[in-house]
């Protein structure tokens, strides 16, 4: 049987408005578009799809189809329905049972049996769902048919139980001992009888089973005997085949015992609906008053923080990342600790603000014009990058602090005490730091669990609305509860990450107090423009003046405007936090803004403009003296130079807007200089229509400096999470697609190697030979009567019965494949 065969002819028979719902809640399946029926169901049937489409189950749902796939055999067409599986899941009734099957059916993750008595699940889900589902080891059966050394020793247990009189049934193959075990340990009140007889700990002993299927016990292959004296509890279980060693340190509670021990159920507990956690509340309005305070000391410190890096731009590490170094010097510069830093430094890089030059290996300010935006587009922009980045930057924030604190050990030994102690903070391995900016940060399920984590905040606050002017604090354990339940499999990811996401979105503005804010449900249900209109509304109007004093201070008397704040920290240095700040002008920050290609003329208006009073006599004289000594000698960089005998191109290189990022400024009459690397610059020229030739002192080698490892990949402000449903469009063209072909598609299509791998794999759990088509390296076609072993890394090992030796395929290889037996006397057993 064949469940890519069968779940083609399912989908081919289903309507538009099914198919519809497939693709949305599956979307992979048509990424890149699929040519027909018969390749969507392999692809529903392939791994990672099924892995994909099992991260967006419930546990209830989970918990129905794990039950199915044990209580399944797709090789004897052993199906199951809601009425059989009912007296394995406690707890649970028929009707939620079928509600469940019918939805994992819709999913395509299970299909009708031919016969119509139930269902079965798609092949992959074995591999996908893991060794232990339900927390229940291997059977009898399959453990001795994936673990060869197993069978061999649980038939000198058979025999020896057999010998002793304990009723177990004779055997003479691993298989037949595995058979007696499974019908010895399932017979109504044996096994209790047996536990009865036990010694006194046995029975706690198998309860620590409970939580998995392993345990480790020290020489577990030791040989025991049912008839020995006053054995351990350990031994006792050995001797009777109900603890399997797996090696000589590790055991395995297989799932017959186990299920008796649950009394005969798989489930023991079962929630169709999600838990109710009991949560603390706060007033609406304060809530409303520390998100609001939140983003606007954000929208001041991003905006501080882009103005020291314009001045000065971030070294990075050879190793990665940006060192504590240079985090400490903007820490002291925005009056913050070092993790707010960090913080502030990740969300920037992510959301665009800040880019690599790969040239210098500087951060440095990019050209997006952020800081002209109005306060709540500015906030937009950084809310929906976080939303969609691929990074966790709590994972650099928590290292920042730790190292920051006075008391840390400076020497190596101390260094891996405390990444020791917090391995969350660690590298992919959790046993190293992680550096501002550095790409051990980087988590590709990030988008997922945000969103995921949103959602489940706006759930938990939307359950309870009794009182308008109270709201729920969401704290870790209650959205931690509620998360287990609705996405199990993603539950041990976020719990990682979950204490990082919510110090983040405090940060952010989408939760206050502990409470999720209405700004932070409107970007979550991906309707931004609600949430634009709130803070247009919430947020103070931003000033466009400041007052100018004789002390060569300017003070802010509110929120200034962005372009008001990004000009004054231009000309003058911060002083204090908090909206009323004081910017002090001095020689050095107005020769600062001369560098930048001010002049005074300029400087002086600019201060007229936006003082409440005029400009003081001593700042006035200040920039004028400044700007009258400034410019004497000049002092520039240069990576690269364009040379040319033709001064009229050259004048019009430098006028050309596609070379503007070049920044080419003529040094001679045939010389212009660039701020790029040679290589890019020749790109560049090249672009227009030049055919310029390097020129180097070193014979003619271009040297770029390598990219930092430490590059972050940013996340625009449009980027979209993965997992998304497709367009209806799109949905549309794709069902009309797979209208105009047939149900079955001629062997050769998409299918055909993942239906081959089915079979081959089918082939190996029945011990059985195939007929296979191999073709050589020369396109010569082979067809060959072989006996599959074992399938893994894009290779078959076979078993050659005429020449009687063992080699590997490669899948690529083979063209064809299907069941087939051997001659008699030549099949062969594992």
């Amino acid at each position: 049987m064949s469940s890519i065969r069968i779940l083609t002819t399912e989908l081919a028979a289903r309507s538009d408005n099914s198919l519809r719902s497939l693709l949305a809640a599956r979307p992979d399946l048509i990424s890149p578009p699929v040519p027909d029926f018969a390749a969507l169901a392999a692809r529903a049937c392939a791994r990672v799809s099924v892995a994909r489409a099992l991260d967006h189950l419930s546990q209830p749902q989970m918990q129905v189809l794990e039950v199915l796939h044990l209580s399944t055999n797709e090789d004897l067409g052993q199906s199951a329905s809601a009425g059989s599986l009912k007296p394995l899941i406690a707890g649970s009734t028929t009707a939620v049972i079928e509600a469940i099957l019918e939805d994992l059916h819709a999913r395509a993750l299970v299909y009708r049996a031919p016969d119509g008595s139930g269902f079965l699940a798609v092949s992959s889900l074995k591999d996908v769902i893991g060794l232990h589902p339900a927390g229940l080891g291997r059977s009898y059966p399959e453990l001795v048919r994936t673990q060869p050394l197993v069978g061999a020793r649980l038939l000198q247990t058979v025999q020896a139980l057999h010998r002793f009189g304990a009723g177990v049934e004779s055997a003479s193959t691993a298989l037949e001992a595995a058979l007696a075990m499974q019908s010895w340990v399932s017979a109504p009140g044996l096994l209790e009888q047996l536990l009865a007889a036990a010694p006194e700990t046995t029975a706690g002993m198998l309860s620590r089973f409970s939580a998995g299927a392993m345990g480790a016990v020290e020489n577990a292959q030791r040989t025991v005997r049912p008839e020995a004296a006053d054995p351990t509890p350990v031994d006792w279980l050995l001797a009777r085949g109900l603890l399997i060693p797996l090696d000589n340190e590790h055991v395995e509670l297989p799932s017959d015992v186990a299920i008796v021990l649950r009394g005969r159920v798989i489930i023991q507990e079962f929630t169709a609906n999600p838990p109710a956690p009991k949560l603390q509340r706060t007033s609406a309005s304060l809530r409303t008053n520390a998100a609001l305070g939140a983003i606007a000391e954000l929208l001041r410190l991003e905006t501080e923080l882009l103005s020291q890096i314009r001045n000065t731009p971030l070294s990075t590490l050879r190793a990665g990342g940006v060192g504590v170094r240079e985090v400490r010097r903007l820490a002291d510069a925005l009056r913050v600790d070092t993790e707010l830093t960090t913080q502030l430094l990740e969300l920037a890089a992510l959301s665009s603000l800040l880019v690599l030059d790969v040239d210098t290996s500087r951060w440095q300010l990019s050209q997006t014009g952020w800081q002209q935006l109005p306060r709540e587009q500015q906030w937009l922009w950084l809310a929906t990058s976080w939303l969609a980045a691929d990074r966790a930057p709590s994972l650099a924030a928590q290292w920042a602090s730790r190292n920051s604190s006075p008391s840390a050990p400076s020497s190596p030994a101390g260094l891996s005490r405390s990444s020791a102690t917090s391995s969350p903070s660690g590298t992919a391995g959790g046993t190293g730091p992680v550096n501002a900016l550095a790409a051990e940060a980087h988590r590709p399920d990030a988008p997922v669990l945000r969103q995921q984590t949103l959602s489940i905040m706006a759930e938990l606050s939307a359950e309870d609305t009794s009182n308008p002017d109270t709201v729920p604090v969401l704290d870790e354990a209650a959205i931690l509860s509620r998360f287990q339940w609705r996405r199990p499999r993603l539950a041990r990811r976020l719990r990682r990450l979950l204490a990082g996401f919510l110090r983040e979105a405090e940060l952010l503005g989408m939760t206050g107090s502990g409470s999720l804010t209405v700004v932070g449900r409107a970007v979550a249900a991906g309707t931004p423009e609600e949430a634009l209109d709130v803070l247009r509304k919430a947020l103070p109007q931003p000033l466009t003046h400041v007052l100018l004093q004789a002390d060569l201070t300017a003070v802010a008397p509110g929120y200034l405007s962005p372009e008001l704040t990004a000009e004054l920290s231009l000309l003058a240095e911060a002083e204090g936090q908090g909206p009323a700040t004081i910017y002090r002008f001095s020689p050095a920050s107005i020769r600062r803004a001369l560098d930048a290609g001010q002049d005074a003329v300029r400087i002086l208006d600019f201060l007229g403009r936006h003082s409440a009073t005029d400009i003081p006599q001593p700042l006035r004289y200040l920039v004028e003296d400044t700007a009258a000594r400034h410019g004497k000698l000049r002092v520039g960089r240069a990576v690269s130079y364009v040379q040319s005998e033709d001064d009229g191109m050259l004048r019009e290189l430098t006028q050309l807007p596609a070379l503007k990022h070049l920044g080419l400024v003529p040094l001679a009459p045939t010389v212009l200089i660039s701020r790029v690397g040679s290589r890019e610059l020749a790109a560049a020229l090249r672009s227009v229509g030049m055919s310029p030739a390097h020129t180097e002192a070193d014979g003619g080698v271009v040297k770029v400096p390598k990219p930092s490892p430490s590059v972050v990949r940013s996340a625009g402000p449009a980027r979209r999470t993965g997992g998304e449903a497709p367009a209806e469009a799109e949905i549309a063209a794709q069902l009309a697609a797979l209208r105009s072909k047939p149900s079955w598609a001629p062997s050769g299509t998409e299918a055909a190697p993942q239906l081959g791998l089915e079979i081959l794999r089918q082939a190996i759990r029945l011990k059985k030979s195939v007929n296979i088509s191999i073709v050589d390296s020369n396109g010569n076609h082979d067809q060959q009567v072989l006996v599959p072993l074992s399938v893994t890394g894009g290779r078959v090992r076979v078993y050659d019965p005429e020449r009687e030796i063992e080699r590997v395929v490669s899948i690529h290889r083979v063209m064809d494949v299907e069941l087939a037996d051997l001659p008699d006397g030549k099949r062969v057993t594992q």
